[in-house]
């Protein structure tokens, strides 16, 4: 029950990156390792066609290889939560506000003179922090871009004026209301974001996320209609300017936030069938027997009147609990490995692949697929230099003495 992450191999594709290519690549780098494939539970992928197809793609293939080995075998497609998450954020439709903003950016930054002036200007003005681009590939561009174009709203005018390109919006009360709401609503989703990523997440740790954010956005919803913005800093400090009725606004941003949870729903109902695994892979000691599958039912209960385990359950984390549960719960420890061996999301492959593009560069024009294979199982991996071992393999030189003789 001792889980372990881990790089396999970087795998050039040469040719055509069709989903039989993809697929057959896949199986010769497992089939290196030894994989038992009946015991393959789950894929994330990125929600490429070529990996997702329903007929020809390498989700489909894969279950058609692991049906043959295995009919009984429950293999699950995952595609990426980051990436769902991030895709649900679509659903806002603010472009009358993200189409200025992006424009202004892209003056700003896309004009080398522009540029400089800008940033002397910021600090002059003793804010020394300029304005990032907006890249939509990035999960959390849009965000940053928004809280730092907000920020910087004023020095943004007096610079656009002196360039002869007048905003006319950042003098709207009501754009600078959608813009201050989707500053705020943003940070939520960034900071959702940022939850999500890293290393050795389970599965479970992912969707707990998901549905507390889908519990704040009701709240949001709420408390927006009462017109109570305490989770809306940035709107909250616009509030009643001009004397503008914030009725109609609040009508829309409700509307906004109900789209965004109806999305989060929509993208992640395929975890719903999952919720029960879930609950019992949680807490085997609170679940309610009867919603269980008949084969747990007797292990569930023997395990909620094992006083011990309760004990251990209490004191020790979740992803170590299950290598102290006896193997006379069979059931149970079958159901918690399959849960622990699912990836929620591609982090790791989008990481990886950042160190990759860092390694691999025209400045180092003989740098071969196996020696960049080396350098990232190296950089995915922790290593503890054995300083005794390596000080024993030296050999001692006295001056004025024979190294023979030492």
């Amino acid at each position: 029950m001792q889980v372990t992450e881990a790089f396999v191999e970087l795998v050039p594709m040469k040719g055509t990156t069709k989903s039989d290519d993809i697929f057959a690549s896949l199986v010769r780098a497992l089939d290196k390792l030894g994989v038992d494939w009946k015991k393959c539970v789950s894929l994330a992928t990125d929600g490429a066609p070529q990996m997702v197809g329903r007929k020809a793609g390498v989700v489909a293939k894969l279950q058609e290889k692991l049906m043959a080995l295995n009919p009984d075998n429950q293999f699950r497609n995952i595609h990426c939560i980051i990436h769902r998450e991030v895709l649900c954020c679509k659903t806002l439709n603010m472009a009358h506000v993200m189409d200025v903003v992006v424009s202004t950016v892209n003056f700003i930054r896309a004009r080398g003179l522009n540029h400089r002036q800008f940033n002397c200007f910021l600090e002059e003005s003793e804010n020394p922090r300029g304005l990032p681009y907006h890249t939509d590939v990035r999960w959390l561009s849009r965000g940053t871009v928004l809280k730092r174009f907000y920020e910087l709203r004023c020095e943004i005018q007096i610079f656009m004026i002196e360039k002869g390109k007048e905003m006319h919006e950042l003098n709207d009360i009501i754009w600078l209301k959608d813009l201050a709401f989707m500053v705020d609503i943003t940070d939520h989703l960034n900071h959702l974001n940022i939850q999500m990523q890293g290393k050795n997440k389970l599965v479970t740790d992912f969707y707990d996320l998901i549905r507390a954010f889908e519990i704040k956005l009701q709240l949001f919803q709420r408390q927006i209609a009462s017109h109570n913005l305490a989770h809306f800093p940035n709107l909250k400090s616009m509030q009643n300017k001009n004397n503008i009725d914030d009725g109609d606004l609040a009508e829309k941003y409700c509307e906004k936030i109900s789209k965004l949870r109806d999305e989060f729903q929509n993208r992640f109902s395929d975890f719903k069938c999952m919720e029960n695994e879930f609950a019992v892979f949680r807490n085997p000691f609170s679940v309610d027997v009867n919603v269980l599958p008949e084969p747990l039912q007797l292990e569930i209960i023997d395990m909620q009147c094992d006083s011990v385990l309760k004990d251990k359950f209490s004191t020790c984390q979740l992803s170590t609990f299950y290598q102290y549960v006896d193997s006379k719960y069979p059931n149970v420890k079958y159901l918690a490995s399959k849960i622990m061996s699912m990836y929620g999301s591609t982090f790791a492959c989008e990481q990886l692949f950042s160190v990759m593009n860092i390694n691999k560069s025209r400045l180092r024009s003989k740098l071969s697929d196996e020696h960049l294979n080396s350098i990232l199982k190296i950089a995915t991996k922790s290593f503890t230099p054995n300083f005794d071992a390596l000080v024993k393999k030296k050999r001692s030189q006295v001056s004025g003495s024979s190294s023979s003789q030492h």
